[in-house]
């Protein structure tokens, strides 16, 4: 009766649609991922894109270091805008950040199988993305040297930080995220990392992998303990999904500002996060699946069902902006209803009607099936989700500062182009930085891979398991 259950579980499992395409072994996925890393020149559209994404880089650190010996006089500040381009930057580029989480971290736990081919690229983007995020708040205290003093460290003032601020709230909340984000992107890499040890063809590669791979030899025992320490962090890296960007939103939340100070920013801002961040992994991972030649592992099927994903995400944005109107117009509160009338009416109306068009009326082309699996269609509204997505964050930040209380402090901002070139320099270290990740490192999870393939069938049933995504014993090492 036992076995009869083990084989109709098994059956049930790879019923469902496959999730590799092309003949694949074991041996077969090792080889293309491993590929990629062992070929000995990357594609010549590579140099290009790093050659891009490095000027840009050069520039980011020029602008940081400009800003540095001159003083925060450079950017844009004014009464009542101050800080409104770097918090606007910082914000957009931790909702970036919040699709890698997501990915690995809860699509593991509900044992969604499609996430297997573009987990690995999106805990990557996450890292990068936290790097540009985290970048903001350290140059825009104006003294950089002193940044130590937002940690509870002891220093030689005996100064110890305002944990009332919500400066040091956003301290807490991404270093703790970027913390575990690493540390559950490092986990997954390790049996694939050991892949590369073992297939390395010079000394110092040989050094180098062995040495991140911790001694990983895939025995029962190692992947006993792997499994285990990969659930274990999972779970721990869900909650911060949810944490993270409402803390954020909390900065806002908060305040006295009309327009900032509402109760639907933490869900709001979660949302718009998780629909951000697909759209970016979109953005990457069709790229780089074209230039790679991993598009028999990253299919269009998961390609679509993350545009099922912004689709949906981006119902809810649409319903939190018509959520915003109605509180506004039902609360009797006159300072919030003109806060949302000048939204839709004031000088930044162009930046409001934009964000409305890139956020609830483009994702919506995804209802279409043929739309959904166009790769062209789907970069294309994933860029214009990415514009949107900032334009929400200038519009919330920006226009609710530029007219508060009392006339007499309205004001109009105006980024300066070190503003400009600043926040284009991020964009620079994260594409660098990902292009490095695809160059060195694999770029598809190998092992989970191997694990939903339909050769896992067999080893599954000799050891009287489900073949599912966490237990890719068989064949992690092939080649």
């Amino acid at each position: 009766m036992a076995g009869e259950v083990v084989r109709s579980a098994v059956g049930e499992a790879w019923s469902r649609p496959i999730l590799v395409e092309g003949d694949h072994d074991f041996a077969a996925v090792t080889r293309r991922v491993a590929g990629v890393i062992e070929r000995p020149k990357p594609p010549r559209a590579w140099y290009v894109a790093i050659t891009i994404s490095g000027s840009l880089t050069l520039v980011l650190f020029a602008l940081v270091a400009y800003l540095i010996s001159t003083g925060v006089g450079v950017w844009g500040n004014n009464s009542p805008a101050f800080w409104g381009w770097d918090i606007v930057n910082f914000v957009f580029w931790v909702g970036i950040a919040h699709a890698g989480t997501l990915i690995s971290a809860i699509l593991f736990l509900l044992r969604q199988n499609w996430r297997t081919s573009i987990n690995r690229a999106a805990e990557a983007m996450t890292l990068f993305a936290v790097c540009c995020a985290g970048l903001y708040p350290v140059i825009h205290v104006g003294r950089v040297w002193v940044a130590y003093w937002l940690f509870p460290v002891p220093n030689q003032m005996g100064m110890w930080p305002n944990f009332r601020s919500p400066l040091l709230w956003d301290v807490f909340a991404v270093s703790t995220y970027a913390s575990v984000s690493a540390l559950f992107w490092y986990m997954g890499l390790v049996p694939d990392l050991a892949t590369m040890r073992d297939r390395a063809l010079t000394p110092l590669k040989r050094r180098v992998y062995g040495l991140l791979a911790l001694g990983w030899r895939g025995s029962a025992r190692h992947w006993q303990r792997y499994e285990r320490a990969y659930l274990l962090l999972a779970a721990l890296a869900t909650p911060l999904v949810l944490s993270v960007h409402s803390v954020v939103s909390f900065d806002f939340a908060v305040s006295q500002v009309p327009g900032w100070h509402t109760t639907i920013f933490p869900p709001y801002f979660v949302a718009g996060a998780i629909f951000s961040g697909f759209a970016m992994v979109v953005t990457i991972m069709v790229p780089a699946r074209e230039l790679f030649g991993l598009k028999e592992l990253v299919t269009l099927r998961h390609l679509e069902n993350m545009n099922k994903v912004i689709l949906a995400t981006g119902s809810m944005v649409g319903f939190a902006y018509l959520t915003e109107f109605f509180i506004a117009w039902y609360g009797g509160n006159a300072y919030e209803r003109f806060a949302f009338l000048n939204r839709a009416l004031g000088p930044y109306a162009w930046a409001y009607w934009l964000m409305v068009t890139c956020n609830v009326v483009a994702p919506q082309l995804f209802w279409s099936r043929r739309i959904r699996t166009n790769l062209w269609a789907m970069v294309g509204i994933s860029i214009l989700v990415n514009v949107g997505m900032w334009l929400e964050r200038f519009v919330i930040v920006v226009i609710s500062l530029s007219r508060d209380y009392l006339p007499s402090s309205w004001g109009h901002f105006t980024p300066t182009l070190v503003d400009v070139f600043t926040f284009a320099g991020t964009f620079g270290l994260f594409f660098t930085l990902f292009l490095l990740f695809c160059r060195f490192l694999p770029m598809v999870a190998i092992a989970e891979v191997k694990a939903i393939l339909p050769g896992a069938r067999h080893h599954a049933e000799h050891a009287g398991q489900t073949p599912v995504a966490s237990n890719p014993r068989e064949g992690a090492h092939g080649h």
